[in-house]
């Protein structure tokens, strides 16, 4: 039976996946979740670590669906003949070894460019493929300590906080999605493949964003503000009577605005709030008269009467209260895919949508080696030469 695809975009497209844990996996899924053959390549029981935490949970689940899997050691002759062998028909390679790793394992770009010269080879690391600190090892925190966002992120006076996301895995994956989309486009015109390299360190810079141009251009040093914005105030988390909203204002407009929704004209006569850049200069003392207002009303109350006044505002989920929102449901990214057992998964969908080709989640995650003998029939190799690739423990 035909490998469903998950959509028609990228079909004409086929990924050998070498990575493991996240940053690489999550590229690797954006391709996979818009329809390109993605085969993910991982060593035979028993040679090494787990790719990333135990597979039935929830986060393998998520990461790999989409994809087929084999088995194949690369540390044996045979298993790199066949990995080459299988590199002639790709179009994209995507890798996350520590930089000298895949030029031990004799896979790097510069090899595998003369056995296939449209190869598009993404690399992602911890720090870069060259540096300083190109030999250490990477992790999602190292990188968002380093790329400044825990200096930024948590209430003030508090120390550092890491983000409750894996921030820095995540975009450099996606990034290195996008990389390889580009190659892929520019290949159309030239024919020719190259190397893409990206890093959790660059990617949690590029992250910091206005944070980032506010040093570059101003000299401003980002401090902690907890809830607060940096720059647009009032903005943050504000108390009412039975919990907390989000609350969002910027302009004079949209302040008149929302001291009205909330009672609060006497705020508009006060001369220390009448500008932008006062109310930034007294903000502790603004966000204390705006939360006496807010407490005389629930937190659901405030939230319609803001919408209704056109002022930014929402309420502050967990996240089973975030799934079970009615414009949530709407947008159906919680989707169903078949699973293992006897119920179906629920995972993350894609967060955008093509009117001819969407997206969707068209195959559960593979076990471990299951479609090893039908990846290596379709890349040519004969029912002998599987056999023999079985006998010399190369798959």
């Amino acid at each position: 039976m035909a490998f469903p695809r998950a959509s028609k975009a990228l079909t004409r497209f086929t990924v050998l996946d070498l990575s493991r844990v996240r940053a690489g996996p999550t590229c690797v899924r954006q391709l996979a979740d818009w329809g390109a053959k993605v085969i993910k390549i991982e060593a035979p029981p028993g040679s090494e670590e787990p790719m990333g935490g135990p597979r039935e949970a929830g986060d393998f689940q998520n990461l790999h669906r989409n994809k087929r899997s084999m088995t194949l050691n690369l540390k044996t002759p045979a298993g790199l003949a066949a990995f080459k062998r299988m590199v002639k028909k790709a179009d994209v390679v995507v890798e996350n070894f520590r930089p000298d790793v895949k030029k031990r394992l004799g896979i790097d770009y510069k090899t595998l460019r003369r056995i296939n010269p449209r190869l598009v080879y993404a690399s992602i690391s911890g720090f870069g493929q060259d540096g300083p600190y190109a030999g250490r090892p990477g992790f999602d925190q190292i990188a968002q300590g380093m790329g400044g966002l825990m200096s930024i992120t948590g209430p003030p006076g508090h120390g550092p906080f890491r983000v409750g996301i894996p921030v820095a895995d995540l975009s450099a994956g996606l990034f290195a999605a996008l990389g390889i989309l580009v190659a892929l486009l520019e290949r159309q015109k030239s024919g020719k493949g190259q190397a893409i390299e990206t890093s959790l360190l660059q990617a949690q810079i590029f992250m910091l964003d206005f944070q980032a141009a506010r040093y570059l251009v101003n000299g401003e040093v980002a401090r902690q503000v907890g809830n607060d914005h940096p720059t647009s105030v009032p903005t943050g988390a504000f108390k009412t009577s039975d919990g907390l909203v989000n609350i969002s204002t910027t302009g004079g407009k949209m302040w008149e605005r929302f001291c009205r929704a909330i009672g609060g004209e006497a705020l508009l006569q006060m001369p220390q709030y009448r500008t932008e850049q006062l109310r930034s200069k007294n903000r502790e003392a603004l966000n204390a008269e705006i939360e006496a207002c807010l407490k005389r009303r629930a937190s659901a109350e405030w939230i319609n009467a803001l919408n209704k006044a056109g002022v930014p505002c929402g309420p502050i989920y967990a996240i089973d209260e975030m799934f079970a929102d009615p414009q949530v449901r709407h947008l159906g990214i919680a989707q169903k895919v078949d699973g293992t057992g006897k119920r179906a998964l629920r995972l993350v969908g894609q967060p955008v949508s093509l009117s001819r080709t969407p997206s969707r989640l068209a195959a559960r995650p593979p076990k471990l080696g299951e479609h090893t003998d039908a990846v290596l029939s379709e890349f040519g190799f004969s029912a002998r030469e599987i056999v023999a690739l079985h006998k010399a423990k190369a798959v």
